[in-house]
């Protein structure tokens, strides 16, 4: 699902009116139906609901869900239109004159002094101040007023955006003067800003309202940034061809593992192999032979001339895809073995881990990574090798600047664990949960990328299918064994299943 600024989906607005041959008033009944259906679906009609209306389209959407919530029998439903500059946009003041023709709805224009009501926990607020489309903070009155409805503990539901964020970048603005949403209702398409972990307690719980936008315009119109679902993934992976052997689905190397953490060599080659891949070998020191042969006896053992670390990743047999990093530590021979290892590496690669702790250290090997790698940080390993940052927002920029300077992926780990191509595309996650912050879990990504990488995806797709499935693997495990008991092992365990309800369209 492509993901457009706000600029863009105006735009979307208008061909839909223009494709569907209806006005832009019809179009803006068609979402306040939605939403008063979202709504319905939620409160009794003995709810008190304060709506509060801006002077633009947002505040027109508002108007009118107030009027079909009434006509639906909710009489506590209380209307306060803002119209301090005394301009209206033309549909909101279209639905304002519906609105006030409706006998018995307390409706109230705010043109100069403000009478605040009186809000409660019990009460529900319906955000309509201003949308994805305000370009500047809110200023004055508007901030005391967000404030009021914050500090209320009222239950408050957003209509596209909480009024004060932008639908895209807010890394400088004050979330204090925001309105703090329990619930947004966005048209169509998630907004880029609901993905940032820093705006998840103004947004809230966040829900898309099919309103039937135009397919052709959306389908024209380009974006970079997009919201990975099953039906993005599912034309990737197919059954397979009854006449195949495990060599038609890849070799995969892993260099993984040391003394006291071979468990994260074990993590990486099961996901690997739970995710298809024909045939993997992992590359550890020498005294993890039986614990990785007894764990995972599917997987060929290739031992290091150490007995307790990483000194030697000399490749000596051909493979479609190689992993290096889990559980390696950052001893200086390792370390040394790593930038030999970059120097001479041809096949398809992901780094993760300790391979990018040890880059860390030894900075001058970020330029010896080859193009198309993929690498898999989460926040700390992503701050280590390119600086500190101070929003979830901010490291995405770099993230997107530093996939294109070095030509490759970065997959940055997260609650919506981002893909970002070295093109620029921005791919968000919708599978996982809380349950999957637990050790070992990205060793298990890890071997699923790899996985994807040895049966022949191109890096960027191979990660992005790979923490897609991982992710399904990880809400499989949730039913299983709940957000507390999970451990990495259960996401490995889920890899197939999460891949055959893809192609099956099972549970999804």
């Amino acid at each position: 699902m492509k993901i457009f600024t706000s600029n863009v989906i105006p735009e979307i607005d208008s061909a839909t009116c223009e494709a569907q041959k209806i006005d832009s008033i019809e179009l803006m009944e068609r979402a306040a139906a939605a939403l008063s259906v979202e709504i319905i679906s939620r409160f009794l009609p003995s709810q008190r609901i304060v709506v509060i209306a801006g002077p633009g389209n947002n505040g027109g959407d508002a108007l009118a869900l107030a009027r079909i919530l009434f006509e639906q029998g909710y009489k506590k439903v209380e209307v306060f239109l803002f119209n301090v500059v005394g301009k209206l946009s033309h549909d909101c003041d279209e639905e304002r004159k519906k609105l006030i023709t409706m006998e018995g709805i307390d409706f109230t224009e705010v043109k100069h002094d403000f009478q605040p009501p009186y809000l409660g926990e019990s009460d529900v607020v319906v955000d309509g101040l201003f949308g994805s489309g305000l370009s500047r903070p809110l200023q004055g009155g508007f901030v005391m007023l967000a404030r009021l409805i914050n500090e209320s503990k009222a239950y408050v539901i957003s209509i596209d955006v909480p009024s004060g964020l932008s639908g895209e970048w807010n890394e400088n603005a004050l979330k204090r003067d925001m309105i703090h949403a329990n619930l947004t209702l966005a048209f169509q398409f998630p907004r880029l800003a609901f993905f940032f972990s820093e705006n998840s307690d103004i947004i809230g719980e966040w829900q898309l309202l099919d309103i039937d936008l135009d397919e052709k315009k959306i389908k024209d119109i380009p974006s970079n940034y997009l919201y990975v679902e099953a039906k993005s993934v599912r034309p990737f992976l197919k059954p397979r061809n009854k006449f195949t052997g495990k060599r038609d689905f890849g070799s995969a190397l892993i260099i993984a593992g040391s003394t006291g953490m071979m468990g994260a060599a074990v993590m990486a080659a099961r996901g690997c192999l739970r995710s298809g891949a024909g045939l993997v070998t992992v590359h550890s020191a020498r005294g993890g032979l039986q614990i990785l042969q007894t764990a995972v006896p599917e997987a060929m053992f290739e031992p290091d001339r150490q007995e307790h670390f990483i000194k030697d990743m000399t490749v000596h047999h051909s493979h479609q895809a190689i992993a290096v990093g889990p559980g390696i530590g950052t001893n200086d021979g390792t370390i040394d073995a790593l930038e030999s290892f970059l120097k001479n590496c041809k096949a398809p690669l992901v780094l993760d881990a300790d391979a990018l702790n040890c880059i860390s250290r030894r900075p001058q090997l970020l330029s010896l990574i080859p193009p198309g790698t993929v690498i898999t940080p989460h926040i700390g390993e992503f701050d280590r090798l390119f600086g500190e940052h101070f929003s979830s927002e901010a490291r995405l920029k770099k993230a997107i600047d530093m996939a294109k300077y070095y030509n490759i992926v970065i997959v940055l780990k997260g609650h919506y664990t981002t893909t970002i191509a070295p093109t620029g595309k921005v791919f968000f996650n919708s599978t996982g949960n809380p349950g999957m912050a637990t050790a070992g879990s990205g060793d298990v990504l890890t071997g699923v990328i790899t996985a994807f990488l040895a049966q022949g995806l191109r890096p960027s797709m191979a990660a992005t299918i790979g923490v897609y499935v991982h992710g399904l693997a990880g809400d499989f495990a949730l039913e299983e064994n709940g957000e507390y008991g999970m451990i990495a092992n259960d996401i490995a365990r889920n890899c197939g299943k999460a891949i055959k309800a893809i192609i099956t369209r099972e549970r999804l």
